[in-house]
């Protein structure tokens, strides 16, 4: 069984053209080191993110027709956001069949959140292109639609960041600040201490492994301090 083969079987899609997919898979480092190939997976990933954005938008605009525009943004935020996307690639075992240079791959990119988010979305575009926006839908909803719905049960989709961005405007009449405090570990793991200050003032900090999630749990913690859940 050949290396793209098991990766198909164990994703659950399909190429027809199995030089889409090694592009997709094909890291911009990766060309750097072998000049004989001619494309990396960067235009793919902008093709595949704006393909994943409308199918997600569609998907929950039908799946709930009772939510309003705010809870179906925050929803749809939180299934594409690096960390997630990430998260389903190391699901389906993209690291090892990644193309990368040997300087990145020995800096560990293979496992790194955001190479492994902008190749899964490569992935969506090459899927797009190989066989059509159907199938990129219907893998999209059997991977996303019962994170959707444990997210809504789990009350996890609060915007954490703009409740309390409105919550100090309101109060406060500031506007909240986010700080990095420090940065510690490789590049290719690195762990984010961040605080939320308004005037000046900490109301919460956040660590996480990056500075995106770490601010959540910065302003998830303000949020509990100030009484907003």
């Amino acid at each position: 069984m050949s290396s793209l083969t098991e990766l198909q079987q164990q994703a659950g899609f399909t190429f027809r053209n199995e030089g889409l997919l090694r592009r997709a898979l094909t890291h911009r480092s990766y060309l750097n080191e072998h000049p004989e190939e001619t494309e990396d997976n960067e235009r793919l990933e902008f093709l595949g993110d704006a393909v994943l954005d409308f199918l997600i938008a569609a998907m929950l605009y039908h799946r709930f027709p009772e939510m309003q525009e705010g809870p179906l943004t925050r929803l749809r935020s939180s299934l594409v956001r690096a960390e997630q996307l990430a998260a389903f690639a190391r699901q389906i075992g993209l690291g090892p069949h990644i193309r990368l240079g040997k300087g990145e791959d020995d800096a560990g990119g293979r496992d790194r959140e955001v190479l492994l988010s902008d190749t899964f979305e490569a992935i969506l575009g090459g899927l797009y292109l190989d066989s059509g926006l159907e199938a990129v839908k219907e893998f999209v909803e059997q991977s996303f639609l019962p994170l959707a719905l444990g997210i809504l049960r789990e009350q996890k989709d609060i915007d954490a960041k703009s409740q309390f961005q409105e919550w100090a405007q309101a109060e406060l009449n500031f506007t909240p600040q986010y700080v990095t405090v420090s940065a510690e570990g490789p590049d290719h793991d690195k762990t984010f201490v961040v605080e939320v200050r308004v005037n000046g003032e900490t109301y919460g900090v956040g660590t996480g492994r990056s500075k995106q999630s770490a601010a959540r749990e910065a302003a998830l913690e303000a949020l509990k301090r100030v009484g907003g859940i």
